[in-house]
């Protein structure tokens, strides 16, 4: 429901330079041949193939092309050319000694070579690498750092994308406090903005920091209001368990087209999605790993989708369970925060962390990967688990 309830952004213009991370909407196709010219692949000699016929050869030197300048020498049997990696290939050159293979010749202006080469050896033809026409990048591919140099490469200056996502983030409650001062009777310390806000940039959206909003209706919806209208959508935590009534609940409720569920997962089990004025909202959960969780579960692949990418979801893998993973039968799919690990062996194994209730986010903070555990008993020792790879793999001891 909410994947299919959101919907892809309006594709911009931008500078290439800017566009790192985003998805492209439009084919880009190359302008120009990458290399522009006939270069060499090494620093050497460029030779006629009649003089290295039997691999030994001594040689005048003709002159010398440096990378940048001008192939304005010309190789003519008998003579040889000096030339630097990525220097243009001089007129009736057809092979390029390695300068390793050459020794000094017996007067300075000679050289002698010792090689055996053939036809348009260590030359790189103009178009080798992209030619002009070519279609470099569809539609759908995001734009890596290797991406940024090829755009370079062919003078592609501006691309077509999906926008990055504007996701203002929010807490509520009176109860919060982020500005280091000491705690009153009943207060916490703020920790899932803070964490929600760099879970939506790594997502890839620019995360906006709406605060600490007091347990005001009025104020709140003041500021959700402000939030759909200058951004693409909206990430709040608490108050979305069935029953409650604070003002989170009570607001959304009333400004907004709102669906509360209770959903078989745990952690992360309520969870609420909706529109206020056409901008997306998502209610997690407040206890921290829900929050975590339910982020990952539903609020990543639609914040994606919006962005233009295809792969929506993390990457799942099979690992082998190193211990128990505890678990009764409880009709819910079970997510345990895990560490996932290859083994001297090469092997993916997997074990989960030490806490796994759905307010210990200090154990959280160690694992890079999601166990997905279907209904049922505990997964034994030894046993395939699927997992949900958050970040890289650690080597095991």
């Amino acid at each position: 429901m909410v994947i299919g309830a959101v919907s892809r952004a309006t594709p911009v213009r931008m500078a290439s330079a800017q566009a790192l991370g985003l998805v492209l909407a439009e084919d880009v196709v190359s302008g120009e041949n990458v290399p522009p010219f006939a270069n060499s692949a090494v620093d050497g000699f460029a030779v006629t193939l009649a003089d290295m016929a039997t691999g030994v050869a001594t040689l005048n030197i003709a002159g010398e092309i440096a990378a940048g300048g001008a192939p304005n020498v010309s190789v003519h049997p008998g003579n040889a050319v000096r030339i630097m990696t990525g220097a243009p290939v001089p007129p009736g050159a057809q092979a390029i000694v390695m300068v390793e293979d050459s020794t000094p010749g017996p007067t300075p202006d000679t050289i002698s070579l010792r090689a055996t080469v053939s036809d348009q050896q260590a030359i790189r033809p103009a178009g080798d690498d992209v030619q002009l026409g070519d279609v470099v990048f569809r539609a759908g591919d995001v734009i890596t750092p290797a991406a940024l140099g090829v755009l370079a490469s062919i003078n592609a200056r501006e691309v077509v994308v999906y926008p990055r996502a504007k996701v203002a983030v929010l807490s509520t409650g009176d109860e919060l406090v982020d500005d280091g001062s000491p705690l009153g009777p009943g207060q916490i310390r703020e920790s899932n903005r803070t964490m929600l806000l760099r879970l939506v940039a790594d997502i890839g959206c620019d995360a906006v920091d709406y605060g600490i909003v007091r347990d005001d209706e009025a104020t709140l919806e003041a500021t959700l209001r402000d939030a759909a209208r200058n951004c693409d959508a909206i990430v709040t935590s608490g108050g979305v368990s069935m029953g409650d009534y604070d003002v989170v609940k009570a607001v959304l409720g009333r400004i907004a087209d709102m669906n509360w569920m209770q959903m078989s997962i745990k952690p992360a089990k309520p969870f609420a999605f909706g529109m206020l004025d056409a901008t997306p909202v998502f209610g997690l959960p407040g206890n921290p790993v829900s929050s975590f969780v339910s982020c990952e579960l539903m609020a990543r692949p639609a914040l994606r989708k919006m962005m233009g990418h295809q792969h929506l979801h993390r990457p799942q893998l099979a690992a082998t369970a190193t211990q128990k993973f505890g678990r009764k039968p409880d009709g819910k799919i079970h997510f345990q925060r895990v560490v996932v690990s290859v083994n001297p062996q090469g092997e993916l194994v997997v074990a989960p962390v030490a806490a796994q209730g759905s307010h210990q986010l200090a154990a959280t903070a160690l694992a890079n990967g999601l166990a997905v555990l279907p209904d049922g008993p505990a997964v034994e020792a030894g046993s395939k688990v699927s997992v949900m790879l958050l970040g890289p793999l650690t080597p095991t001891p």
